[in-house]
């Protein structure tokens, strides 16, 4: 049974007049280029321990197989503003599961899109949770109910935005979480 141990997270960015390229290079920017990126669901393991890009990426081989929760966007639109987030909620009960969240908008800054990813992941939870709020409250209200709950310990995000190249290249942005055994 593979139950990730470690997490990270990363983010990054990329310019070029290929898609593709600027996929790739955006993956270079986050440091994870050099491996085989399968996409998984979004839930934060139990007991996972959340450690730094550069102590995760000592763990992986160039060429391995590794899972990801990934958001990711892109543009050839020019000053197109763009943006990956992930939400991140973990629950106080270490015996129970977290939520990730992607959000991959047009339009919004990173702090907007930060936000409304760290809400989804939250909410998410807090309906596992039982906790009672209301979901079309802003954020910042459902947040004080989730942590006045204590049920909740943390809520975070990681995010990267840009706006697409001004000569019309492919711009994508991504933020990543990598799952390590």
């Amino acid at each position: 049974m593979y139950v990730p141990k470690k997490i990270f997270f990363t983010k990054g960015v990329g310019v070029s007049k290929e898609y593709l390229a600027s996929f790739e290079l955006a993956l270079r920017d986050a440091k994870i280029e050099k491996y085989n990126i399968v996409t998984v669901s979004s839930i934060f393991p139990v007991g996972c321990k959340k450690v730094s890009l550069h102590e995760g990426i000592k763990e992986l081989k160039p060429g391995q197989i590794i899972h990801a929760v990934m958001a990711r966007n892109a543009t050839n639109e020019p000053n197109r503003l763009i943006a990956a987030s992930l939400g991140i909620a973990r629950p106080k009960d270490k015996s129970i599961y977290g939520y990730l969240s992607e959000h991959h908008p047009f339009g919004e800054t990173a702090q907007v899109s930060g936000d409304y990813a760290e809400d989804l992941a939250a909410s998410m939870l807090a309906t596992t949770l039982g906790i009672d709020f209301d979901p079309d409250k802003a954020w910042n209200e459902k947040e004080q109910v989730f942590k006045m709950s204590g049920k909740i310990v943390n809520t975070s995000n990681v995010t990267q935005s840009a706006r697409g190249n001004k000569n019309g290249l492919w711009t994508t942005v991504i933020a990543a979480a990598i799952l390590l055994t």
